[in-house]
């Protein structure tokens, strides 16, 4: 029994940053994937959970060990003009994330009737006020708490009448075609698992929790948990879609409009419980990018950090932090802007930095004098060699299917 309550105080870091991964675009894209191709995809979750989980638990590892987040660590041993530029990089990056979830957080208000001229400016006041007036622990709390309501996808998928039989099926036998669209939507839900912002939120989590080499069981459950967690999301979204909008042939092009097809479908429940779901994503993911980009940000300055502090305590922290959320909320409310034109360049620029910042954590996790006994095992190394290879080539994939996107 003390042995759970240590482990239930010691969770968080890994659940919240794997959690992430199902924000309006990841709900997007397993939405399209089970309305273009049914359930024929659901396999590919099983890869995407293991390939999460070895990076964040090295992420974990570094920052138990060194008690220093990934932005401090490169500029130590990079160079303050190398962290410069990962750190610009990556604010665009982010930026242009921060205005998918609120454009995500607009369009599920739009769907039970209020003006994204309301909901936006409430939402960033709420992200704001969440992260700059509450500690970390408390922080943490509310948003393992908010975590729960992604149990209304699975509650979803229930209603959608699947073939659980079928179900099973696709979930643990590959199924291959050899078309374009396919391998892009193959790459898709693998690649919307992985993205640099999430090393640096997690290993910076890990620091400010105070967690040290004596948590790693703790951790690795943290982890793995999170990884599933997120899996399982992913799970009952294209298993909800695959139900109802693959057999009627709908296509959708955004997870707002796989909420509008589900209700005549699936019924208003449905509906209804998938609007919550990407509501809840959407601004809880606007409460954790821009503030993932403030930490690394800070980090690579070495300015102070930490939720819930004063503003004479950690300016820089407050006004990057301010700053992010006012732009990518603002920007949301221009009339007719080209969001997903936006959407293309954060993900292009994502594409071009994942496979450096997965370089940059293998040399700093396999340096001795860093990392000590706990560096990569000869083993850990194959595995994460062969899947940052793997990932370099799916986000080259990416990135000539963003760029060609955006030059239409």
């Amino acid at each position: 029994m003390k042995k759970f309550i240590i482990l239930f105080s010691l969770l968080g870091p890994a659940i919240i940053t794997s959690n992430i991964n199902n924000d309006a675009g990841g709900i997007a894209i397993y939405s399209i994937a089970g309305a273009r191709y049914g359930y024929n995809l659901l396999w590919t979750l099983i890869p995407t959970v293991f390939l999460l989980i070895v990076y964040q638990e090295m992420s974990a590892r570094m920052g138990m060990v060194t008690g220093k987040g990934l932005a401090d660590l490169i500029r130590e041993n990079k160079g303050i003009r190398v962290a410069f530029w990962v750190m610009l990089s990556l604010f665009i990056t982010n930026l242009g994330n921060t205005m998918a979830e609120f454009s995500g957080w607009a369009a599920s208000m739009e769907l039970f009737g209020v003006s994204k001229y309301i909901s936006v400016p409430l939402g960033a006041f709420f992200v704001w006020f969440l992260v700059t007036r509450w500690n970390y622990s408390i922080f943490e709390k509310i948003v393992l708490g908010v975590c729960l309501v992604y149990s209304t996808y699975i509650i979803s998928a229930f209603l959608a009448k699947p073939d659980w039989g079928e179900v099973m099926q696709k979930t643990v036998t590959p199924s291959i075609e050899w078309s374009a669209s396919y391998l892009v939507m193959i790459v898709s839900i693998i690649g919307t698992s992985i993205t640099p912002w999430q090393q640096f939120y997690l290993q910076a989590g890990v620091v400010e929790k105070g967690l040290s080499e004596q948590d790693r069981w703790a951790s690795k459950v943290d982890v793995i948990g999170g990884g599933i967690m997120m899996g399982v999301v992913a799970f009952f979204i294209i298993v909800a879609c695959g139900a109802t909008l693959f057999p009627a042939d709908i296509q959708i092009d955004t997870a707002e409009d796989a909420a509008l097809s589900l209700k005549p479908l699936a019924g208003k429940h449905a509906y209804i419980l998938f609007a919550i779901g990407l509501a809840n994503a959407s601004l809880f993911s606007a409460c954790i990018l821009p503030l993932a980009t403030t930490y690394y940000i800070c980090e690579a300055m070495g300015w102070e950090t930490g939720t819930g502090k004063r503003f004479k305590d950690a300016p820089q922290f407050n006004i990057i932090f301010t700053i992010i959320v006012i732009i990518g909320a603002s920007i949301i409310l221009v009339p007719n802007i080209p969001l997903i034109k936006v959407m293309w360049f954060s993900q292009i620029i994502n594409c071009i930095l994942l496979p450096v910042i997965l370089v940059f954590m293998l040399i700093l996790i396999n340096n001795e004098e860093l990392m000590g006994e706990y560096r990569n095992s000869h083993w850990m190394n194959i595995v994460t060699y062969v899947s940052t290879a793997l990932l370099i080539c799916l986000n080259l994939i990416l990135f000539y299917n963003a760029f060609t996107d955006m030059m239409r």
